[in-house]
């Protein structure tokens, strides 16, 4: 899935936050009556959200930067590179 659609792509983040803070309040103020399973259920794609574009910042990140993981790094240096 790509989120590149989303301009700064923390726009679906937003959304899914803006959900949750209007059901609770419609739950809370007794206009609306569900169970609180839609409630995590709508928690849960929020995470899902975020780590998807956390992933992303972070390949970008490793990508740009040239990231070297740590065993990487060992071998180099073993190998007298």
């Amino acid at each position: 899935m790509k989120l590149e659609v989303f301009s700064t792509k923390h726009e679906l983040f937003l959304i899914v936050g803006i959900i949750m803070v209007i059901g609770t309040g419609l739950k809370l103020s007794g206009l609306f009556s569900f169970s609180s399973d839609w409630f995590w259920m709508v928690a849960g794609i929020g995470l899902v959200v975020e780590g998807l574009i956390m992933t992303g910042n972070r390949k970008k990140f490793e990508k740009k930067y040239k990231v070297i993981k740590k065993q990487n790094q060992k071998d180099l240096n073993t190998t007298g590179q």
